[in-house]
């Protein structure tokens, strides 16, 4: 069952490319310079989102009780 409404998949797509695309190009590889295999954490939570986003199920919402969509029929 989706737990996860547009603007919140919107976000997430947004955002989980971005942390999968930065440690590695050129302008923000700066920022990453020392971080070892922290980068590929970050691109690893950014692939995570995006799957997320793709399912429209968060399995942390479920724990929590949050719905960020319509209830069906409502």
């Amino acid at each position: 069952m989706a737990n996860m409404g547009t603007i919140d998949r919107t976000l997430r797509i947004v955002l989980g490319a971005v942390l999968i695309i930065a440690p590695f190009v050129s302008f923000a590889a700066d920022v990453f310079v020392g971080w070892g295999g922290w980068k590929y954490a970050v691109s690893s939570a950014g692939l995570v989102m995006i799957v997320t986003a793709a399912f429209r199920f968060c399995p942390a919402y479920t724990l929590l009780g949050i719905r960020t969509c319509a209830m069906p029929g409502k």
